[in-house]
């Protein structure tokens, strides 16, 4: 009888390993710790707490609940002040964030008067015309300025300007005044401009309601020089014009007091 083949015996292969799933480790809440900053407005928030609107140096304008803050025993009650120089630490990474510190720093004198309406101007336009999350050091180094020399009694009509024009620029308005925009051809001194909101600085035509300014001007105020009587004038009504349409023709509550007590 013939020999009947052997089946092949199956040969066993080997199931690859398993290998554990890989979970999402949980984000890792955004601290941040002593940064330079100040109150630019606060309102309530619940029972006990606030939302301050703070401008800081690296991180620019952002929003943050200060819990507890209402409290009569709490630590932030006298902190949380405008104009007054603080160290500010915060963690979380939401539209509004949550205060975890505010240290007040010092250096500046606090402002009385005119000099604190002047102040609530400045921070009017800050909250007005800065979007959230958007730093501009050069900016809050300005304003650290401004507070300052408003402080120690300086002329508020030039120390506004300066600030007012140090916004326009930091928003992209009047990017460099002693250029035309389209040509770069330098102001002429003696020859008459407009300033568009939207492209610059051109030679001025017949047709044109928007405020005339000469060169002498353009230049004098791109240099921070307003000694002069009709740089004065000039830039006052420049600059309320290229504030009203950034604004979009929301009024500037502290400008219009402003105007009326002082013609500033």
């Amino acid at each position: 009888m013939a020999d009947q083949p052997v089946a092949p015996v199956p040969v066993p292969v080997p199931k690859p390993p398993v290998r554990p799933r890989r979970t999402a480790s949980p984000e890792k809440p955004v601290r941040i710790a002593g940064q330079p900053g100040f109150v630019l407005h606060s309102y309530p928030h619940k029972e006990t707490s606030l939302i301050i609107d703070v401008f800081t140096r690296e991180h620019g304008r952002i929003a943050l609940v200060a819990k507890g803050a209402k409290r009569p025993h709490s630590a932030l009650r006298g902190v949380l002040q405008t104009f007054q120089p603080l160290s500010l630490s915060w963690t979380g990474k939401s539209e509004i964030r949550t205060l975890t510190a505010a240290e007040w720093v010092g250096g500046l004198l606090p402002l009385e008067k005119s000099a604190l309406l002047c102040g609530f101007y400045l921070n009017e336009l800050l909250v007005k015309l800065i979007a959230r999350d958007d730093p501009h050091p050069g900016l809050f180094d300005h304003y650290v300025s401004a507070l300052n020399q408003l402080a120690h009694g300086e002329a508020a009509t030039i120390v506004l300007r300066k600030f007012e024009l140090s916004l326009m620029k930091q928003t992209g308005v009047a990017a460099d005044l002693s250029l035309c925009s389209g040509t770069r051809e330098p102001v002429v001194p003696t020859s008459s401009y407009v300033v568009d909101p939207e492209r610059g600085v051109r030679l001025a035509r017949p047709s044109d309601i928007w405020p005339r300014v000469s060169g002498q001007t353009l230049l004098d105020m791109e240099r921070e020089d307003y000694a002069g009587t009709t740089t004065q004038s000039q830039s006052k009504f420049l600059m309320r014009f290229l504030l009203a349409h950034q604004l979009g023709g929301v009024p500037l509550n502290t400008r219009q007091i402003l105007i009326d007590l002082t013609q500033l």
